[in-house]
């Protein structure tokens, strides 16, 4: 590395981001300098190819950690500081770093070495998770147009840059669109039913958009799209005529004027056909199932089909349950969409006696963090301990921790950046990539990985720490589960080690496995306290939240099967560049999906980030999928006997030994088989959701 680079804290792999000195005036010339540097090692590489593990398969590891790092902390930063600057820069050089990837994934050279090396005597000496590379590196080659002539790699390159820039305009649209609405409420009765946590959250949003003299008590309040804000409106505002509003909002963000998302996923969708013909495949969906853990696109939609017949007559008794109470209770409109969320909320409340937002004052961040990290020692035997001011942050709200094994030594960190901020942080919840673990080239030393934990609950309000609801709680499991996986690998090789290299349909197992840990008595009564008496969530309450735990269950499936299944029927098209047939594709799957039609405005995809701008094109199935092995893992611990401590903690180290230790070095099906003794089955799902007797 240049001497220029190395003074350059920012574009130091292998060491923690210097955020303190981050700018956004740095990243053109700094990555195309980065850029240009690692071209030279490829010219290099190239002309002198040496078909081995340490001549060719570790100098291209290096070439990606370096590019990896530092455009990675240009993305990150793009999804949770997001300035003008900063998308001005990004979109100057992103079509220079995926140019370069193309480059270095299209090199003949590179694929002829990479060849020899797995048909020479050599190959048989690599261990299993080398081999896995090297094979994988292969299929990646061939998916990035390794052999298309010159006419078509030309195209293939094109598609490629635009698709990355089409998803950039995508996110950006979503957020600009959810940070554009805004509505002042200032009749106190259009907030009748309203919780306090709601009311002040609010009201903070308002003074922060002009409203000086803004109270939870009195108003005025500033509702949003932001979810912390629109799903408690749902769920409990009285005013039916403004949880319309708030639901259409909601519905058609990013569908009109400027920041119209349609000719942007039409456009999507038609490249990524185009791309996956020009590769030989006859849709992108099965160019997608290519590099995934299930077979082929009909084992998916097998396995959809199965779970759509068991959720779907739950799903229909859901909604006459939800008909009958409402009538009961005095509404007299046929029910709607918006009104499913108050309802359901109504009726839980009702046959389970607890409301979700009494639950909140039990569940205060600091608390539930100290509760998660009881459990990773628990299960997986190691110390989480903060490690706030050890490092710089981006955001006065993101923390810093670290990863201790049994003797005392480090193993790994995470950043959390646990609240919602609309005005510059991009929706949802996340795990991602900061450092993976990998040897150090000077002195073969492993590197510690450290992960990125990004979510969007409620901030602190009035003076309190977050309280968070208890689908907060559930979505920080997830997310941790994620981290987890990226922070105890055992895998050594930075092209496969934590969440690296394993098949998108398999990684949602650890993540949705922690999420089963929320309704173990002792976990969940462990991690709470009341945030003014330090009481626990009482038992009573626990046995309600467990029993609720198959509440709408069909509801719930089904929504997540429409989903997935609108998502390869888009994707296996011949082309899809009609707006048109898109809604009326839209149209055909919520037939066999929906039990309420969605409203003929409908544009819910134009916010789907998922797969316009995430990695899940074609594989939003992957939730779904990975459920399965994560309820039958699950299952394990069920069957060793969730009070007996010490089975539970063999079974969590074996856990960790396969499921977290192996990451992509080893194919998930025998990493899941070394866990389990066996291949996964649907049946702890389908029990866990209380739909088995439907699928029986």
């Amino acid at each position: 590395m240049s001497a220029g680079l190395q003074a350059n804290p920012l574009l130091r792999s292998g060491e923690l981001p210097r955020f303190d000195l981050f700018s956004s005036d740095q990243i053109v010339p700094d990555v195309r300098a980065l850029l240009a540097e690692l071209g030279r090692e490829l010219d290099r590489l190239e002309s002198n190819v040496s078909p081995t593990w340490d001549g060719l398969v570790l100098p291209l590891e290096r070439m990606g950690e370096r590019l990896g790092h530092a455009w990675g902390l240009v993305s990150h930063m793009l999804a949770v500081r997001n300035r003008d600057a900063l998308r001005e820069a990004h979109a100057t050089v992103q079509g220079e770093v995926i140019a370069f990837g193309l480059r270095q994934a299209q090199s003949r050279a590179i694929h002829e070495g990479l060849l020899r090396l797995r048909s020479g005597p050599g190959f048989t000496a690599l261990d299993a998770t080398q081999q896995r590379i090297v094979e994988c590196l292969l299929r990646d080659a061939r998916h990035a147009g390794v052999g298309l002539e010159d006419a078509k790699r030309l195209r293939f390159n094109a598609i490629q840059t635009e698709l990355a820039e089409l998803a950039t305009r995508f996110n950006n649209h979503v957020l600009d669109a959810t940070r554009q609405f805004g509505l002042i409420v200032r009749d106190p009765a259009q907030m009748a039913g309203t919780p306090s946590s709601l009311r002040e959250l609010a009201a903070q949003n308002a003074r922060e958009h002009g409203e000086a003299e803004a109270r939870a008590e009195s108003g005025p309040w500033r509702l949003s799209l932001d979810a912390p804000v629109l799903f408690p409106f749902l769920e409990h505002g009285e005013d039916r005529a403004l949880r319309e509003q708030l639901y259409r909002a909601s519905i058609t963000r990013a569908s009109s004027g400027e920041l119209d998302n349609t000719p942007i996923l039409e456009h999507i969708l038609s490249l990524r056909q185009e791309m996956a013909r020009i590769l030989g495949f006859a849709s992108y969906a099965e160019l997608s199932l290519d590099a995934k853990m299930a077979p082929g696109v009909a084992a998916v939609d097998a396995l959809l089909e199965r779970l759509r017949q068991a959720s779907l007559p739950g799903a229909r008794q859901d909604l006459e349950e939800l008909r009958g109470f409402a009538a009961a209770h005095g509404q007299t409109e046929p029910i709607a969409l918006w009104d499913v969320p108050f309802w359901a909320e109504r009726l839980r409340e009702e046959r389970f006696d607890y409301s979700e937002e009494a639950l909140r004052p039990y569940f205060p961040l600091p608390r539930v963090l100290e509760g998660l990290f009881v459990l990773a020692k628990k299960l997986f035997d190691v110390e989480i301990g903060a490690a706030d001011g050890e490092t710089p942050v981006w955001h006065p709200d993101v923390r810093f921790f670290r990863v201790r094994d049994a003797s005392g030594s480090p193993i790994a960190a995470f950043f959390l950046d646990p609240y919602s901020r609309p005005g510059d942080k991009r929706g949802g919840a996340w795990m991602d990539d900061c450092l993976g673990r990998t040897r150090r080239p000077a002195d073969g030393v492993a590197c510690n990985p450290v992960a990125y934990l990004v979510c969007n609950q409620a901030p602190p309000v009035g003076g309190r720490p977050s309280l968070m609801a208890f689908d907060e709680v559930v979505t920080l499991f997830h997310e941790f589960g994620h981290g987890l996986q990226h922070m105890l690998t055992r895998v050594d090789h930075g092209l496969a080690s934590g969440i690296r290299n394993i098949e998108w349909d398999a990684v949602e197992l650890p993540s949705q496995f922690m999420e089963n840990w929320c309704y173990h008595r002792e976990t969940l009564v462990g991690l709470s306290a009341h945030v003014e008496t330090g009481e626990p969530l009482p038992g009573a309450i626990f046995e309600k939240i467990a029993r609720a735990r198959t509440y709408r269950a069909g509801s719930f499936m089904l929504r997540q099967l429409y989903f997935a299944m609108l998502d390869l029927a888009l994707h296996r098209e011949p082309g899809t560049d009609r707006r048109e047939r898109i809604f009326e594709i839209q149209r055909a799957i919520a037939e066999r999906t929906t039990v309420i039609p969605p409203l003929s405005e409908d544009r819910f995809l134009c916010s789907f980030g998922h797969i316009f701008a995430g990695g899940y094109a074609a594989g939003y199935y992957s939730y779904k999928w990975a459920e399965v092995l994560s309820a039958d893992a699950f299952s394990a611990f069920e069957e060793a006997g969730l009070e007996n401590a010490r089975a539970i903690a063999e079974t969590g180290r074996r856990f960790r030994e396969t499921v977290l230790a192996l990451g992509g070095g080893t194919p998930p099906m025998r990493v899941f088989e070394a866990f389990r003794g066996r291949p996964p089955t649907p049946d702890a799902l389908l029990r866990h959701s209380g739909l088995a007797v439907a699928a029986a």
